[in-house]
């Protein structure tokens, strides 16, 4: 005799948590961090050779020098001096989760990068990750604009208060200093914000279109 049961229905995976985002966001965020660090140790023990591998302006042969330039320094007191507000600002953007922050800084990394190759001084290179901290800065005062919310624009504001003198002031040349990386890196967290607000906003609207469907 054969006995026939019920198909069973495949149980969703559940959604992640907010807790769970927030810790994948943060766990992210100091993988990035733990990256730069050790990129530094080595290049310590290597007597900075590792730096030759920063963004040289217009050369299509170091044009991956794109993606290996955030994660480069001269130096630890350059480390320090982009460590402290990349942690300050990436905290705001992991809390959002580990998708969040990697989509936004994988935008202000390319933006970024592709700009200060463009536009950078002939017979240079760029090191460092303070394009990325432009971008993270200028993404949390952008979202809140494009979102219209509240605690974004007072996120911003916080950002403003602590950090907008010293970003500012770092905008204007200096010998050694790369206005070129921090302006794109800036408009690459623009960017970011602008892609991301509509992204949401899609996936909103989403369901209220299928139920008048």
């Amino acid at each position: 005799m054969s006995v026939t049961s019920p198909t069973k229905r495949p149980i969703a995976p559940k959604a992640p948590g907010k807790h769970e985002k927030e810790r994948e966001g943060i766990q992210l965020l100091l993988v990035i961090v733990a990256v730069m660090w050790l990129v530094e140790v080595i290049n310590a023990i290597d007597s900075q050779q590792l730096d030759n591998d920063g963004i040289y302006p217009r050369s299509v042969s170091h044009l991956w020098g794109i993606f290996t330039a955030p994660f480069l320094h001269a130096g630890f007191p350059h480390l320090i001096s982009n460590t402290i507000p990349l942690v300050f600002m990436g905290v705001f953007i992991a809390l959002k989760g580990a998708a969040r922050l990697a989509v936004v800084t994988a935008i202000v990394v390319v933006i970024g990068g592709l700009g200060t190759w463009l536009i950078g001084p002939s017979h240079s290179v760029t090191v460092g990750a303070s394009g990325l901290v432009f971008g993270y800065a200028s993404y949390l005062l952008a979202r809140g604009f494009f979102d219209r919310n509240t605690m974004e624009l007072l996120v911003g504001v916080v950002v403003i208060a602590v950090w907008g003198g010293a970003l500012l002031s770092s905008l204007v040349p200096h010998y050694g200093i790369s206005w070129q990386g921090h302006v794109s890196g800036a408009v690459g967290g623009v960017v970011a914000a602008w892609w991301l607000a509509r992204s949401d906003a899609a996936k909103r609207a989403a369901p209220a279109k299928a139920l008048t469907g």
